[in-house]
C-alpha cells in the first residue's frame, strides 16, 4: 500500500526527468524511488549539507562558548569534537540509497509501521517545526535591520511582509523539493563561502589568539562547561536524524564510503569553520548580542551584504528543514501531496514567528525546549545507526512503504518494541544526566557535568542491539548473527 500521494506530473514519462528535475515540482514523496530513477553522484551531497552550515547560528553559538567561560583553545577543542556528530549523520544516509526512501519511512523498520508514527511525530515533526519557527525568526531580525538601514520604519506591517517574503522564498525551495535543493545549494555555498571568508577576514584581524577568562574554569566547573559546550555543539548535526531524505535518489550501487565522507565532510567543515569564528569574535567583541558586536569590526560597506547572506543562509537551512517536514507530516499518516504538506507545516511556522516577534516571548520558551532535544535526538540517532550496522544496510525499501497488517515491518500490533523500549531507555537515561533547562539528578551529583548525550547513545544502542539480536530474524532483511 503507498503510503503518500504522489503530485501531479505533466510532462512525459522519462524517467528521472519526469520525477526529479529543478524546473517541476518533485513527484515523490515518501514513497519508493525506483531504481531507474535514481541518478546524481556522492559528492554532490556536500554542496547541500555545507549550505546549510555556513549560517548565522553557528557564529552565535562559537560566541556562546566564550561567553561561558572556556579560553579560545578549550572552545575550538570543544567545536572540532561536537562537529564529530556529524560523522553519524553521513551513517544514516547511506539507508537512503539502499531503501530508496526517506529517514521518516527507514524508521519503521526500528520502531514498526504505527509506532514510528508516534516516533516521526516528536522527532521529526514537531521539532522541525520548532526550528522552522526559530530560523524564521533569525532570519527575520537581519532583514528587519536590513530594512532599518535602508530608511523604513519596521513596524508591524512591514516585519509581517519580510517574514512572508523570506518564509515564500524558503517554501518555493521546498515545494519544488530534491532536484531543486541539489541544484541550488551548490551556487548558495559559493555565495556564503565567499560572504563569511570577508567575514573571517575581519574577525582575524581582531581576534585575540591567546585569549584567556579572566578567571579560568578549574575541576568541575571546567568539566561541566566543556561537557555543556560539546552538547550545545552537537545538539546541530544530531537534529538531522533526516539526512538520508536527500540521499535517496542516488543510485543504489554508490559507494557507502562516499555517502558517509561527504555529507559528514559538508556539515562538519564548514560548521567547524564558521563556529571556530564566532569563538575568535568573541575574543574581542561582546557576542551577547552578536549582529550589532559583529558589525563593529565588519566594513562599512559590507554590512548591508552581511546581513543578505544571514538571510540567504538561514532560508537555505530551513528550506531543507521544511521539506524534510513535509516528508515528515506524511509519514505520521496524513494523507496529502508532498508539496502540500510543506505549505502546511510553513504556514504553520510562519504563524508561530509571526506570534513570537510580534505578540509574546514564545521564541524563548521554544528555544528552552529545543536544548532538551538532545535528550531525545540522541538515543533516537544511536538507534538508527544500530540498526544500519546490524542490518549491514540491507533495507527491503518496497516492504517499507507498506502501511498494512501485512507489512513485513509491522512487527506486534504496528509497534516494533525493541525500537520503542531502546528509546525510552535512553531518553531516560539522559534526562537524569542532562543540564541545560534543568539539572538532572546525576548531573547534580557530578556538580553540574552533563553526561546527557554520551549515556543516552550508550544504553538507547546497547538496549536495541541486545533486543534485536535476540529476534531469530529482522523483518524486511537478515540480520548479522
Amino acid at each position: 500500500m503507498a503510503s503518500t500521494i504522489s503530485d501531479p506530473n505533466t510532462g512525459a514519462d522519462d524517467g528521472l526527468t519526469s520525477s526529479d528535475r529543478s524546473s517541476r515540482i518533485e513527484v515523490h514523496g515518501i514513497d519508493h524511488i525506483p531504481e531507474r530513477e535514481r541518478h546524481g553522484r556522492a559528492r554532490e551531497l556536500f554542496a547541500v549539507w555545507a549550505a546549510a552550515n555556513v549560517n548565522y547560528l553557528s557564529l552565535v553559538v562559537g560566541g556562546a562558548l566564550i561567553l561561558m567561560g572556556l579560553s579560545l583553545w578549550q572552545a575550538l577543542a570543544v567545536i572540532v569534537v561536537g562537529n564529530l556528530f556529524w560523522v553519524p549523520v553521513g551513517l544514516l544516509a547511506v539507508s537512503g540509497p539502499a531503501s530508496g526512501t526517506p529517514s521518516e519511512v527507514i524508521m519503521r523498520a526500528m520502531f514498526g509501521v504505527r509506532g514510528n508514527r508516534v516516533n516521526i511525530a516528536v522527532t521529526g515533526w514537531v521539532i522541525c517545526i520548532c526550528y522552522i519557527a526559530l530560523n524564521l525568526a533569525a532570519a527575520a531580525l537581519a532583514a528587519f535591520s536590513l530594512v532599518e538601514k535602508a530608511g523604513i520604519t519596521p513596524n508591524t506591517g512591514v516585519k509581517t511582509v519580510v517574514v512572508v517574503g523570506i518564509a515564500t522564498l524558503t517554501l518555493a525551495i521546498s515545494v519544488y523539493g530534491h532536484a531543486t535543493i541539489m541544484k541550488l545549494y551548490l551556487p548558495i555555498t559559493v555565495v556564503l563561502t565567499a560572504a563569511f571568508a570577508v567575514v573571517a577576514f575581519s574577525v582575524l584581524g581582531h581576534a585575540d589568539f591567546g585569549y584567556e577568562p579572566a578567571e579560568p574554569l578549574t575541576g568541575g566547573s571546567l568539566w561541566a562547561a566543556l561537557a555543556g559546550g560539546v552538547t550545545l555543539i552537537a545538539s546541530g548535526p544530531l537534529s538531522y536524524t533526516n539526512s538520508a531524505d536527500f540521499s535517496r535518489y542516488l543510485p543504489r550501487a554508490t559507494s557507502p564510503k562516499a555517502i558517509v565522507g561527504w555529507t559528514a565532510l559538508g556539515g562538519f567543515l564548514p560548521s567547524v569553520v564558521v563556529t571556530a569564528l564566532g569563538a575568535f569574535a568573541a575574543t574581542a567583541v561582546d557576542m551577547t548580542d552578536p549582529q550589532t558586536a559583529l558589525e563593529t569590526i565588519l566594513p562599512a560597506w559590507f554590512t548591508p551584504v552581511f546581513l543578505l547572506a544571514l538571510v540567504l543562509g538561514t532560508i537555505a537551512i530551513n528550506a531543507m528543514t521544511a521539506y524534510s517536514s513535509g516528508l515528515a507530516l506524511q509519514a505520521v499518516g496524513v494523507r496529502i501531496r508532498r508539496s502540500l504538506s510543506v505549505i502546511v507545516d510553513g504556514v504553520v511556522g510562519v504563524a508561530l514567528t509571526l506570534y513570537a516577534l510580534l505578540v509574546s516571548n514564545f521564541l524563548d520558551t521554544v528555544s528552552n525546549v529545543l536544548q532538551l532535544t538532545v535528550v531525545l535526538l540522541g538515543p533516537s540517532m544511536a538507534i538508527y545507526a544500530t540498526d544500519i550496522l546490524l542490518r549491514r544496510n540491507r533495507y527491503d525499501g518496497p516492504g517499507l512503504t507498506d502501511e498494512t497488517s501485512d507489512s513485513p515491518f509491522w512487527f506486534t500490533a504496528g509497534v516494533n518494541w525493541s525500537g520503542a523500549l531502546a528509546l525510552t531507555a535512553g531518553t531516560a537515561a539522559a534526562a537524569l544526566c542532562v543540564n541545560t533547562v534543568y539539572a538532572g539528578p546525576l548531573a547534580r551529583a557530578l556538580d553540574g557535568v552533563d553526561l546527557a548525550l554520551p549515556v543516552g547513545i550508550a544504553v538507547a544502542s546497547a538496549v536495541y542491539a541486545v533486543m534485536m539480536r535476540r529476534s531469530r530474524s529482522a523483518p524486511g532483511t537478515e540480520m548479522r548473527a
